[in-house]
């Protein structure tokens, strides 16, 4: 599903991929989170999808649809309180395991420079976040299916595990303006500290310059 966002940026698509709606434009930069298959339970997600499924309704009186950024405001909300949990530490948290977060980690930094521009990112134990700008041809999420499918791969061998490894969901926020990215990539910054992971190693920054704000 895509269409035309309301501030008139007519190379900004909106895709439906399940629990949430993802916004993709060329040359955009991105906050990404994807999450380990055990690091929340359908029974959760359930819960938070309807609750906001009935936010939604008490936010369309008459039937009236939300606009794009309203919409996107209320998805920032939702994703606020799955963020909180994930940093509870659910599930087996298999990206504790230092041999894991390392290949996460080689994941992450064998692209950048030439599929996309990685900012900033984290390996916490059932999650990782990033901040990265897709260079074309490229797209957000070509990218994530290639750092998903290189560390599941690796992961069933070391750890001998089979099934589903990572959340086929993930959440995206596509980034507007300069502040909204530096406020980001603290974020990324700072989420073991407040997560109270000690001497944690899997955490890194760039600052190298922004092409696309």
């Amino acid at each position: 599903m895509s269409n035309v966002t309301e501030r008139g940026e007519a190379d900004t698509s909106l895709r439906d991929r399940g629990y949430l709606p993802h916004w993709e434009r060329r040359g955009a930069t991105y906050f990404v989170t994807f999450r380990l298959a055990d690091a929340l339970p359908q029974s959760v997600l359930a819960s938070y999808e309807a609750e906001r499924e009935a936010l939604l309704a008490k936010a369309r009186p008459g039937g009236k649809t939300l606009t794009n950024e309203e919409q996107a405001r209320l998805n920032r909300l939702f994703s606020m309180r799955i963020q909180r949990y994930l940093d509870s530490g659910a599930g087996a948290c298999h990206l504790a395991n230092p041999t894991i977060a390392d290949i996460a980690a080689q994941a992450l930094r064998y692209f950048r420079g030439s599929r996309y521009y990685l900012y900033a990112w984290c390996i916490m134990p059932n999650h990782v976040h990033a901040v990265l700008e897709p260079i074309d041809p490229y797209t957000l999420a070509s990218i994530l299916h290639s750092w998903k499918s290189f560390t599941a791969n690796q992961a069933h061998r070391v750890l001998g595990l089979q099934g589903t490894f990572w959340q086929r969901e993930y959440y995206d926020h596509l980034i507007q303006d300069e502040r909204t990215l530096w406020r980001l990539i603290e974020y990324v910054a700072h989420n073991p500290i407040k997560a109270n992971l000690r001497d944690w190693r899997w955490v890194e920054v760039s600052l190298l310059p922004i092409s696309s704000l």
